[in-house]
C-alpha cells in the first residue's frame, strides 16, 4: 500500500489539473485563451509549487514558476 504525505497527495492533484488542461486542449474542448484552460495551469502550477517546498528541488520550483507567470499573463491579456 502506497501512504502518500499531503504535500505529496497536493502535488500529485497539480500535475493532474496540469495534464488535464492540456489533455483538453489537444481533445479541443478548450481553447488556449480561454480562461478555464488557464485556470487549470496556474492553480497546477501554484500545488505542484506548494510540494515542492516540502521537498525542494529548484529546477521544478523555476519550471513552476515559469508556468504559473505565463498563465497570470494569459489571464491578464484575455481581461
Amino acid at each position: 500500500m502506497i501512504r502518500l504525505h499531503w504535500p505529496d497527495a497536493i502535488g500529485l492533484l497539480g500535475v493532474v489539473l496540469i495534464l488535464l488542461a492540456y489533455f483538453l486542449l489537444q481533445a479541443e474542448r478548450l481553447r488556449g485563451n480561454a480562461l478555464p484552460y488557464q485556470l487549470l495551469n496556474a492553480l497546477g502550477a501554484v500545488l505542484v509549487m506548494v510540494s515542492l517546498l516540502y521537498a525542494f528541488n529548484l529546477s521544478a520550483f523555476l519550471m513552476e514558476l515559469a508556468w504559473l507567470l505565463v498563465s497570470i499573463y494569459g489571464i491578464a491579456r484575455n481581461r
